[in-house]
């Protein structure tokens, strides 16, 4: 499923149109953007948990030469699936 087709589901279980129900699958996204900026952590009880892990530095390889490059820290998001999810899956 992409975007496209949650949008298409969230209009049809809602009865409104597709531009309402984009509207607000871009605002629950931007929902969820914000709260890992500001707190680290998003947590939507039954589903799961969105939050931010930092990566250390590490030596890497150049995949076309293999000669070792460092790669800078970062921070990257991670998802924990909730019980219901995992329940459902």
């Amino acid at each position: 499923m992409n975007k496209g087709n949650l949008v298409e589901v969230i209009a049809e279980e809602l009865c409104v149109s597709r531009l309402q129900a984009s509207r607000l699958v871009d605002t629950v996204l931007d929902g969820i953007t914000n709260g890992l900026r500001d707190d680290g952590t998003v947590t939507l009880t039954g589903f799961g948990t969105f939050e931010v892990r930092e990566r250390p530095a590490r030596v890497g390889r150049n995949p076309m030469t293999g000669e070792p490059m460092p790669i800078a820290a970062g921070r990257k998001v991670g998802f924990r699936g909730g019980k219901g999810l995992k329940a459902s899956v």
